[in-house]
């Protein structure tokens, strides 16, 4: 079987500091799972959306199964978290009190299930964001220096 991808959510990490992780399956259909396990997947500026007793995640795309046939999925649509409904409570308890949000983080296949794994996070303001990447050019320039002595 081939290597199944983990995929990330890099621009999360730019934008955001994250304070606690969960880890949630997602109710997709047969053609998306194959779609992912192509890679097929933009986190673009998705988030984590609680309706009701339920958590959704908004605005992920998972490109369309080229081989699908006549299913047609909707790339766009929001997708079902499966949560426990205390965990779903904490997180709209959380987002409600102290104005953070709820970002996906990562994708990725756990005994053949599909996971995603949610973080609460809290916006960075743009002087943090320079600061971060500022420390990480530092960190690869060292690292470099040091693979090359």
């Amino acid at each position: 079987m081939a290597d199944t991808p983990r995929i990330e959510n890099r621009k999360a990490r730019q934008y955001y500091e994250f304070l606690e992780f969960f880890e949630a399956g997602i109710a997709l259909t047969g053609p998306e799972v194959k779609s992912l396990r192509e890679g097929q997947v933009s986190f673009g500026d998705s988030f984590v959306e609680c309706r009701g007793s339920e958590a959704w995640v908004v605005g992920m795309r998972i490109a369309p199964y080229a081989r699908g046939g006549y299913v047609i999925q909707e790339p766009d649509r929001s997708r079902k978290l499966l949560l426990h409904r205390r965990e779903i409570h904490l997180l709209e308890t959380r987002i409600e009190q102290k104005g953070l949000t709820v970002v996906p983080v990562k994708l990725y296949f756990k005994h053949g299930k599909v996971k995603l794994e949610i973080a609460l996070a809290r916006g960075r303001k743009l002087h943090d964001q320079r600061e971060e990447l500022k420390r990480r050019a530092e960190a690869r320039d060292t690292e470099r220096e040091l693979a090359r002595g």
